[in-house]
């Protein structure tokens, strides 16, 4: 169980951190790092409601079946996480193009309230989002001991280590040039956003709130394609996968999982994920064409003296 709780809490750990860093460092580099501080404020409040959540189900919640309602509370956080990083993908690429890397001696950017509410919300979210995922998996790996899982030299383990990726990670971005660094940082997280809104399509499938256009001869939910001789999703595919063809595939399962978690990989597609997942790069494109086109007729525009 030591190296389950490793793995889980390092995957889970250094997405959250990952996310956080890119919104603290954001802040810090066009000069508004005192924002940071409610940034945090979110995290701390984050992890609090997920102990919170890990009291009640270790507490009050007695069999798993009762945790079945935690799925509904997941795909609402992944599609308002996913709606509240487009936000600030879009308000980064907008501030990225007005400093023109290091051409301008002072950053002349101003957050607006909204926008700060926007990051610490999606502090917040992120953080319970990993925080919540974190308590339903140590309560599958001990059988529902979740204080036993936590307790664990791999849960501590697998969060120092995180800490220090994400930190060895942040202390070379501070050597990347501005301009680079927002290029970089919203690629990085336009992969995320859309992660986050296929997992919750997947999801809503999974629970049947959601239909599709094809469908198995049995009825089933197909799949566009299946890839899981070249990296399952999940540990298990892995070993149901050698299982029924004699071979492993090429690339583990815990490769996969964290792949599925982190930027939402998907071994065997619905329509309805591939074309959330591709239309949403589309839409965030055409959002910041239609964004550019905008402030340069802006600029252009002739200003008429009385």
């Amino acid at each position: 169980m030591d190296f389950q709780a490793f793995l889980i809490t390092f995957r889970e750990a250094l997405e959250a951190l990952l996310i956080i860093g890119v919104i603290v460092t954001y802040l810090t580099r066009i000069g508004e790092s005192k924002w940071n501080k409610w940034v945090w404020l979110g995290v701390f409040l984050a992890l609090l409601s997920s102990y919170g959540v890990a009291l009640a189900f270790q507490v009050v919640l007695t069999g798993f079946a009762a945790m079945a309602s935690h799925i509904y509370l997941k795909i609402g956080i992944l599609l308002v996480s996913s709606a509240l990083l487009t936000h600030m993908i879009l308000f980064m690429a907008k501030q990225g193009r007005d400093m023109r890397g290091e051409v301008q001696s002072k950053v002349a950017a101003i957050l607006t309230t909204g926008s700060v509410i926007n990051m610490l919300v999606h502090a917040y979210l992120i953080t319970l989002r990993e925080g919540i995922e974190t308590v339903f998996f140590f309560a599958a790996i001990s059988g529902g001991d979740i204080e036993q899982a936590i307790r664990s030299w791999g849960a501590l383990l697998g969060l120092v280590v995180a800490i220090v990726v994400a930190w060895t990670f942040f202390r070379g971005a501070r050597k990347v040039p501005l301009g680079t660094f927002f290029k970089i940082t919203g690629a990085f997280l336009v992969l995320i956003a859309a992660g986050l809104l296929v997992q919750g399509v997947g999801i809503m499938q999974d629970v049947g709130m959601l239909g599709t256009l094809y469908k198995t001869p049995g009825g089933q939910i197909g799949a566009l394609y299946d890839l899981t001789w070249l990296m399952p999703e999940h540990p298990q595919d892995y070993e149901h996968y050698l299982r029924d063809y004699g071979v492993a595939p090429l690339i583990d399962g815990q490769v996969g999982i964290f792949f599925k978690a982190f930027l939402g990989y998907t071994q065997d597609p619905s329509v309805e994920e591939f074309l959330a997942y591709w239309g949403y790069y589309f839409l965030v494109f055409a959002l910041i064409v239609r964004q550019r086109k905008k402030e340069s007729a802006a600029v252009e525009t002739p200003i008429i003296q009385p």
